[in-house]
């Protein structure tokens, strides 16, 4: 199974941290939304994508590469996510992203979320919220869903 993990990180590294778990599950690779060229995503059978939640919103730069994807038939793909607060469900960040990767012909099948360090406006002035987030329970978690993820697509439950 060939997979790719694009993601961005930028405060504290906590959404590198998970994508890196993922990664040793899925023997992927983990690159910045600029290191990727979009027309080489159709040759993946499984690609994540990953950000940091910023104002309830994934980073600008994984939405820039977003808009960028070209059309693909039917590439399995997945969200992960970490964040200081719950996703608002009115104002959700998955879900647009999904809708956004449906239209370009991946296939989402699945996502994950984890708390994660939050040092933005007043939370920083205490040190921040969550702290030592993700831990390894959290990076347990992400490594058990890439392991779910590796069984849907290869139908195996072990590396291909």
């Amino acid at each position: 199974m060939k997979s790719l993990i694009v993601c961005v990180s930028t405060a504290h590294g906590n959404t590198r941290r998970v994508a890196e778990r993922i990664a040793e599950v899925l023997d992927a690779e983990v690159v910045e939304p600029e290191q990727v060229d979009p027309r080489t995503l159709a040759e993946y059978n499984l690609v994540g994508f990953g950000s940091g939640i910023y104002y309830m919103a994934v980073h600008r730069r994984l939405r820039n590469l977003l808009r960028s994807l070209p059309q693909v038939d039917d590439v399995a793909a997945f969200l992960f996510f970490t964040t200081g607060a719950r996703e608002v469900p009115l104002l959700g960040y998955r879900k647009p992203i999904a809708k956004q990767l449906a239209a370009k012909g991946f296939q989402v099948i699945g996502s994950f979320s984890c708390r994660g360090l939050d040092t933005v406006g007043p939370f920083g002035y205490i040190g921040g919220i969550n702290k030592g987030r993700p831990n390894e329970h959290d990076l347990d978690r992400a490594a058990a869903f890439a392991a779910r993820l590796r069984e849907r697509v290869t139908g195996s439950t072990t590396a291909s």
